[in-house]
């Protein structure tokens, strides 16, 4: 599929690539369903990233051999594959349409240069219980994919803050799709992201989150942006590179732009789709 082209619409606002790639979207089906109607019917909710470019192609990621502990390897997203597996809170992403709504929850669950470790993730089950009996957890089904770009945006007298945005390739516009559009995936979107400080600041109390041996460990330098604050913006996007990281999306808008003066194109047909991933 590839990560597609970017092209500035107007001069403002003042928008800044940071990164570039493919976007995968998947659900799990409830236990014993096998296709999801709406949001009542989704046990999951995933999001795949994969970078392909980006402002500092070298990026940090998570050593696998760390066992969560902060430390740090390289990788260049331009030569080698790199997918970071994200888990939404709720069943759904924020309605795109809705601007500034009620921010939605999600995490970094993986980070992997494999994609098996990807395919076994949204593999399904078979298991027993003492009460039910014999069960079915069915596989992830595939829900949409197109490109993506994290990006910087600054507007004059207020504070710098960083999108996550999208355009859907698959399916295409014409085929009607019920579970893509009863949970929010729309052709297009584009939303706040601001990652969750694992050390949070003062007496504020999360309602919502990981608990602490799930957190994040940041190294130091990653750490240290957020200084007193308990959110700071994606920037850099190496913070989505740690197991465990958390982040709000909050949405922003459904005509990218409209809003941000940039125009994404993706690269294929999307009547002639197979998936990289499956």
């Amino acid at each position: 599929m590839g990560e597609g082209q970017e092209t500035k619409t107007r001069e403002e606002p003042n928008v800044e690539i940071q990164e570039r790639g493919e976007i995968f979207f998947f659900y799990r089906p409830k236990v014993e369903r096998e296709e999801a109607h709406g949001p009542q019917d989704v046990q999951r909710l995933y999001i795949v990233l994969r970078p392909e470019s980006g402002e500092i192609p070298v990026e940090q990621i998570q050593d696998p051999n760390s066992g969560g502990h902060g430390s740090t390897q390289e990788t260049n997203i331009e030569k080698q594959m790199l997918l970071r597996f994200i888990v939404m809170g709720r069943k759904s992403l924020p309605d795109p349409s809705s601007k500034r709504g009620r921010p939605y929850w999600g995490f970094v669950e993986m980070v992997t240069t494999k994609s098996e470790d990807i395919k076994l993730a949204l593999k399904g089950e078979e298991y027993d219980t003492a009460t039910r009996g014999h069960r079915h957890n069915p596989p992830a089904r595939a829900l949409a994919e197109g490109i993506y770009r994290i990006l910087r945006h600054s507007r004059a007298g207020k504070r710098m803050h960083t999108h996550l945005v999208y355009k859907l390739e698959y399916p295409p516009e014409d085929e009607k799709n019920e579970a893509q559009e009863s949970l929010n995936i729309e052709r297009e979107g584009s939303f706040l992201i601001q990652i969750k400080n694992p050390e949070p600041h003062g007496n504020t109390s999360s309602q919502f989150g990981l608990d602490s041996k799930r957190k994040a460990k940041f190294p130091a330098h990653l750490q240290g942006l957020f200084e007193h604050l308990n959110y700071h913006p994606a920037d850099p996007p190496d913070f989505l590179n740690y197991e465990g990281c958390e982040f709000l999306l909050i949405s922003a808008s459904d005509d990218i732009e409209e809003e941000l003066g940039l125009e994404l194109k993706t690269e294929v047909d999307s009547h002639q789709h197979d998936t990289e991933l499956l």
